[in-house]
């Protein structure tokens, strides 16, 4: 038997049908969707690959599962041609691997889509003379106009909003800064290749003042008086840009009150964030 492929036992929750017998399959674990999803790990020819694929899908077919995942890391890219031959499609792809899928059952696919939205963060920083933290980019659309904007980014993989919004600033600006809440977001497509765009504006509170500039990314870096960001010809010949500028003259007039992030837990432990006005 081949080191990477191995008998894939039913488990207890599968109701095998009649004259399924014990075959060699390819690994793989059942999800709750009566799926299958199989971790390529090791090399393995091609040819006994494709073998083991059509007898894998086979009795699956027969076992009733549906939606059949294949993750083939970087170093399997031979194999990525014979799967693709047996039906599969590219569903997503990270920098070490790709993952394929095919729905095998005759009921209406129900494969989800992979992530459609890309999430950023703009952060409004403003100390005590109401001044607020601004930027000018090496790069992109604003490099070059002498716009002042606030600091902006992408929020990682695994990363909390209210956490993104703290590094990005520090990244940028080098200012230490606490998160207060998210004043207001805003959903735009096709912003990043075909995916949509989730971007939070985030209020922070700085603990520190001294202003160090990201030299790969930022131009210049300072605290501007927010009237004057807001006066900006581009922010007030954009509406979005205005908007958001009015947003934050609100709250710093203390004439709006934002979202702020409360803790919440699931039955297993696990920690995330509820973003509201009510604070229990």
């Amino acid at each position: 038997m081949s080191s990477s492929s191995t008998s894939l036992a039913i488990s207890e929750n599968e109701t095998p049908l009649d004259n399924i017998e014990q075959l060699e399959l390819l690994p793989g674990v059942y999800d709750n969707y009566e799926g299958v999803i199989v971790e390529m790990k090791d090399p393995m020819d091609p040819n006994e690959f494709g073998s083991l694929l059509r007898a894998s899908l086979s009795q699956w077919k027969q076992l009733g599962k549906r939606g059949i995942w294949i993750k083939l890391p970087i170093k399997l890219a031979n194999l990525i041609e014979v799967v693709v031959k047996e039906g599969f499609v590219f569903h997503h792809a990270e920098p070490d691997y790709l993952m394929l899928v095919r729905w095998i059952s005759e009921t209406t696919n129900s494969i989800p889509a992979n992530a459609s939205h890309r999430v950023g963060i703009g952060a409004f920083v403003m100390n005590s003379n109401r001044e607020v933290l601004v930027v000018q980019e090496i790069s992109g659309k604003f490099k070059g106009t002498g716009v002042w904007k606030l600091p902006t980014g992408v929020v990682n993989e695994g990363e909390d909003i209210c956490e993104a919004a703290i590094r990005e600033v520090k990244e940028e600006t080098g200012v230490d800064a606490e998160f207060v809440e998210v004043l207001a977001f805003r959903q735009s497509h096709r912003s990043f290749f075909t995916k949509s765009d989730l971007f939070f504006v985030c209020m922070l509170q700085p603990r520190s003042f001294a202003v160090q500039k990201q030299n790969s990314e930022i131009e210049a870096a300072k605290w501007m008086p927010i009237d004057e960001y807001a006066d900006q010809t581009f922010v007030k010949k954009n509406s979005g840009f205005d908007y958001v500028a009015k947003v934050c003259l609100a709250k710093a007039n203390n004439n709006y009150t934002g979202l702020s992030a409360i803790p919440t837990y699931s039955s297993s432990g696990k920690k995330t964030y509820l973003y509201s006005k009510l604070d229990i």
